[in-house]
């Protein structure tokens, strides 16, 4: 072969569009790094939802003052009534732990929620455990949720959810690869949806089976586990299936930018929420991994408790990504179907 018949073959190959993508991979695979390191790299507790109780209350202020006063504002302290109430709200997950106050004794308890986040669990229990040697006294430690012990540090909720998130992008894509990016009309798209709906009743069970019955990561109903993992798996690929209808095989780049560069960092698995940097924490809520692993720590820990807000971010992924894929195929096909011009006499 030639070097200009080698050369020409390279120009053929390295075309604007493929250069396009190659430049859009550099720029995932940076904001990936920046994304994980930047949410991750130095974890520290923020405004942790906090309880307070004593008796007489007088006494449970002035803790909570104390406790407000911290440097860095680790805790958002609040007074409760008593130990039943505290329980009461940290079953609910209205907070993340409480510090009950005896003042007729040298040893105050803390309860914390390890289901919750092992690491959150932890900071808490060393953060008001240094805080109680300075006034001379001792923190007997109450997990009142407690993580299983297949589950190390409470992590496998995460790692479902991450589970049911790639097969949610992955069928999608695959879709897009043997059908090509955008479905042709309406009908072709709705047989996508249909493909995503059916890959996701049977993800979301098998992802249920695997970390219940088979290996006893996750206690909690495995019923309630699948009905999520369907929704989660729905609800990521209509999505992708939307992105790809709006902007073609981008989509899928668009997607992993949504799901996997902002979506995992922020989703509270590794580092619980009020333990991420303030972006990270605002949008992880928002986005289906930490949704989806708010409410599989919610199923497996808290009795089913404070699910609803999550939930309906999941549905509003799932209806907005029915909603743009059709709509999108409708405007391929008119697109299609336009007459071309009449040709310039």
């Amino acid at each position: 072969m030639t070097q200009t018949t080698f050369l020409g073959e390279v120009k053929d190959a390295v075309t604007p569009r493929a250069t396009l993508l190659v430049i859009g991979v550099i720029a995932l695979q940076l904001l990936f790094i920046a994304s994980y390191v930047g949410a991750l790299h130095d974890p520290r507790p923020k405004d942790v939802p906090f309880g307070v109780a004593a008796a007489p209350q007088a006494v449970a202020r002035q803790a909570v003052t104390r406790l407000d006063r911290l440097p860095g504002s680790p805790l958002d302290p609040r007074v409760v009534a008593d130990e039943e109430t505290a329980r009461e709200q940290i079953m609910h997950r209205d907070i993340d732990g409480a510090l009950m106050v005896g003042p007729a004794r040298t040893t105050d308890t803390l309860l914390v929620a390890s289901g919750g986040g092992t690491v959150l669990a932890t900071t808490l229990e060393t953060l008001i455990t240094t805080l109680e040697k300075t006034q001379q006294r001792s923190v007997r430690v109450v997990d009142v949720a407690p993580a299983s012990p297949q589950d190390f540090d409470g992590l496998s909720s995460f790692y479902l959810v991450v589970g049911w998130c790639v097969g949610g992008y992955l069928c999608a894509s695959i879709l897009a690869i043997s059908a090509g990016a955008r479905p042709s009309d309406p009908r072709r798209a709705l047989i996508r949806l249909g493909a995503m709906a059916l890959v996701s009743i049977v993800g979301g069970l098998g992802g249920a089976v695997v970390v219940g019955p088979i290996l006893g990561a996750l206690p909690g109903s495995v019923a309630a586990l699948w009905g999520l993992g369907a929704l989660i798996t729905f609800a990521v690929g209509a999505a992708t299936l939307a992105l790809q209808g709006l902007f073609g095989v981008v989509g899928i780049g668009l997607a992993i930018l949504l799901v996997v560069i902002a979506g995992n960092p922020s989703a509270g698995g590794a580092f619980p929420l009020p333990m991420l940097p303030p972006f990270w924490k605002a949008i992880g809520p928002a986005l289906p991994p930490g949704a989806g692993t708010w409410v599989a720590r919610s199923i497996a820990y808290f009795d089913g408790n404070d699910t609803t807000s999550a939930l309906l971010v999941l549905s509003a992924w799932a209806a907005g990504g029915i909603v743009i894929t059709l709509l999108a195929a409708e405007l391929h096909r008119r697109r299609r179907e336009e007459p071309l011009p009449a040709p310039v006499p």
